[in-house]
C-alpha cells in the first residue's frame, strides 16, 4: 500500500436477539430449542388462509426493558408492518415487523475498551418482530426447512456506525449479551442462533487528497465472537484491495450481502442487498397499534438492575479489583450477585474474589454449572476469607479447603481443623523452631547479616526451612518478624 493512501474503518451492527418467552409472538406455540423439526407449528406462525395473530405481552416487556438499558426513547404508541419477501423459511411470505414507529430510538450502550477505558456507540433502534424458519443444508443436492423457529419473538437492534475495528466490535458483542443475559430476557447462545450479530462494514479511503468511500457489505453466517472479529478483519483488507484494484466506491456499485466461511476464514459474495422499497412495508392490518401507557411503562422500568458493565467499573473502584477480575465476576449475574452475598457477609473483596476466580468457578466449568449452583454457602466462602485474612490458613490452604467445602458441606474452620491446616501463630513456639532452624543454617545466617545480594535470598531460604519444619503450617508473617527481631 503506498503512503498516499489511508483508510478509517466504519462498522455499525445489526442484531437479531431472541427473547425467551414461553410461547411465540403471534400464536400459543412453545419457544424451545432443539425439539423435532416442524413439530411447534400451528396455523398462525405457518400462515394459513383466515388465522389471527395476538401479541405475546411478556415480549414487549422484554423489548421495552432491553430498550431502557440501552438508554433509548420508548414510543408510547407503536405500530406492526408487514415486511414482504419470499424465502422458503417464511412461509406466509411476510414478517411482522416495526418500521417506521418502532417501540424505542435514539440510545447508546458503553463498551469497555483496553486499559480501563470505555466507548459509547450510539443505537439508532430496537424494534420488535417475529423470527423467521431455519434453512437446513444436508449432503446431497437438496435442501430441507425446519419452521419451529418462524414467529419466535425477535428483538432487532440497530447501532450507529461507530465502531472502527473487529476488536470494538466483538467488544460490544460480548457486552450486549452480558447485558441480556442479566436481565434474564434471552439466553443469548450464539451457537442456538439465539443471538446473532450482522456488521455493516465499509472503509473511508483518503488518496491523493480525495477521499472515497467503499460499497457497504453486511456479513450473515456468523456463530461465534471469534468469527464475529475475524470476518472485519478479512473484509476490511478485502475492501482495501478490491479498492485499490477496481476503484469501485458506494457511487458505482450498490451494497452486498456476503457469508462467512469459517474453514477458510473468508467472505463470499451471498446476493445484493435489498433496500427498504424492494421489503413493500404496510401497516399490518389484522394488529391494533400498542400504547404504552406512563404506569405500564414504569412497572418494566421497575425490573431493570444494575448493568454488567456500570457493575465492573464499581467493583474496580470500590472493591479494588484488577479490571480483568471485576470482567469475570461480572460476566453472569448469578456470579457477581454470589461474590457480593459473601462480600455483605463480612467476606473481604479481594480474598473473596480470589477464592471464587482461582477455585469456584474453576469447579463450576469443570461440572459444566454456573457459581451459584455448585453448593457452596456465600456465608462460607466469607468466613474462609476472613480466616486468610487474619492468618488462620494460609491463601493456599485456602483454597485447598474451599475444594473439601464443597465434597463435605462442612464448614472452613472444621475442614481447616481436620485437614490440620490451622496455621500455627504461637510467636514462643515458632520461637523455638526459628532457633533450631538458624543453628542449623549458620551460612545463611552470615549471608543475612551480610547484608550484600545474597541478603534477601538467604532470608527466604531460612523461611522456607521453617514453613518445612512447620509443614506449612507456620503463620509465614509471624516467623519473618521473629526472623527479623533475631538477625537484626
Amino acid at each position: 500500500m503506498s503512503n498516499e493512501v489511508q483508510y478509517k474503518v466504519v462498522v455499525g451492527l445489526e442484531i437479531h436477539v431472541q427473547l425467551c418467552t414461553r410461547s411465540k409472538m403471534f400464536c400459543g406455540c412453545a419457544v424451545k430449542f432443539g425439539q423435532p423439526p416442524n413439530s411447534r407449528v400451528c396455523p398462525v406462525c405457518l400462515g394459513m388462509p383466515g388465522v389471527l395473530p395476538v401479541m405475546n405481552k411478556q415480549a414487549f416487556e422484554y423489548a421495552v426493558l432491553v430498550a431502557l438499558a440501552l438508554n433509548c426513547e420508548i414510543a408510547d404508541f407503536t405500530k406492526w408492518d408487514r415486511k414482504s419477501y419470499y424465502y422458503p423459511d417464511l412461509p406466509k411470505n411476510y414478517q411482522i415487523s416495526q418500521y417506521d414507529l418502532p417501540l424505542s430510538t435514539n440510545g447508546f450502550i458503553e463498551i469497555p475498551l483496553e486499559q480501563g477505558r470505555t466507548k459509547r456507540v450510539g443505537i439508532i433502534r430496537a424494534h420488535l418482530e417475529e423470527d423467521a424458519g431455519k434453512n437446513l443444508h444436508p449432503a446431497g443436492n437438496f435442501s430441507q426447512v425446519d419452521l419451529n423457529r418462524t414467529g419466535t419473538p425477535l428483538l432487532e437492534i440497530v447501532t450507529e456506525p461507530d465502531m472502527n475495528s473487529g476488536a470494538e466490535v466483538r467488544a460490544l458483542a460480548v457486552e450486549l449479551q452480558r447485558m441480556v443475559r442479566y436481565l434474564s430476557v434471552s439466553e443469548a447462545d450464539m451457537q442456538k442462533g439465539q443471538m446473532r450479530f450482522e456488521p455493516n462494514i465499509n472503509l473511508v479511503i483518503t488518496k491523493d487528497g480525495a477521499e472515497y468511500k467503499t460499497p457497504i457489505a453486511e456479513i450473515k453466517n456468523l456463530n461465534s465472537f471469534r468469527a464475529l472479529e475475524r470476518s472485519i478483519d478479512y473484509e476490511i483488507q478485502r475492501q482495501l484491495d478490491e479498492f485499490l484494484e477496481t476503484g469501485k466506491t458506494m457511487d458505482t456499485a450498490g451494497k452486498s450481502t456476503r457469508g462467512w466461511d469459517d474453514d477458510r476464514e473468508a467472505t463470499f459474495l451471498q446476493r445484493e442487498k435489498e433496500e427498504a422499497p424492494d421489503y413493500r412495508y404496510f401497516p399490518e392490518p389484522d394488529l391494533v397499534p400498542v400504547e404504552l401507557t406512563k404506569e405500564w411503562l414504569d412497572d418494566i422500568r421497575a425490573h431493570l438492575c444494575e448493568l454488567p458493565i456500570t457493575k465492573q467499573m464499581r467493583y474496580v473502584n470500590e472493591y479494588k479489583l484488577s479490571d480483568y477480575d471485576a470482567g469475570v465476576l461480572t460476566a453472569e449475574r448469578s456470579t457477581a450477585e454470589f461474590f457480593e452475598q459473601a462480600i455483605d457477609a463480612g467476606g473481604e473483596p479481594k480474598r473473596v474474589c480470589n477464592l471464587l476466580t482461582q477455585v469456584g468457578l474453576k469447579l463450576a466449568n469443570e461440572k459444566g454449572c454456573g457459581l451459584a449452583e455448585l453448593g457452596l454457602a456465600p456465608e462460607n466462602v466469607a468466613e474462609l476469607a476472613k480466616m486468610i485474612a487474619v492468618g488462620q490458613v494460609s491463601a493456599t490452604a485456602g483454597n485447598t479447603i474451599m475444594q473439601e467445602m464443597l465434597k463435605t458441606g462442612k464448614s472452613p474452620q472444621l475442614m481447616a481443623e481436620e485437614l490440620d491446616l490451622v496455621q500455627k501463630s504461637d510467636a514462643c513456639e515458632l520461637e523455638t523452631i526459628v532457633d533450631q532452624v538458624l543453628t542449623e543454617n549458620t551460612k545463611a545466617v552470615d549471608d543475612v547479616k551480610s547484608g550484600g545480594k545474597k541478603s534477601k535470598k538467604a532470608l527466604g531460604f531460612l523461611l522456607g526451612q521453617v514453613m518445612q519444619k512447620t509443614k506449612g503450617r507456620a503463620n509465614p508473617k509471624v516467623v519473618s518478624g521473629i526472623l527479623a527481631k533475631k538477625l537484626g
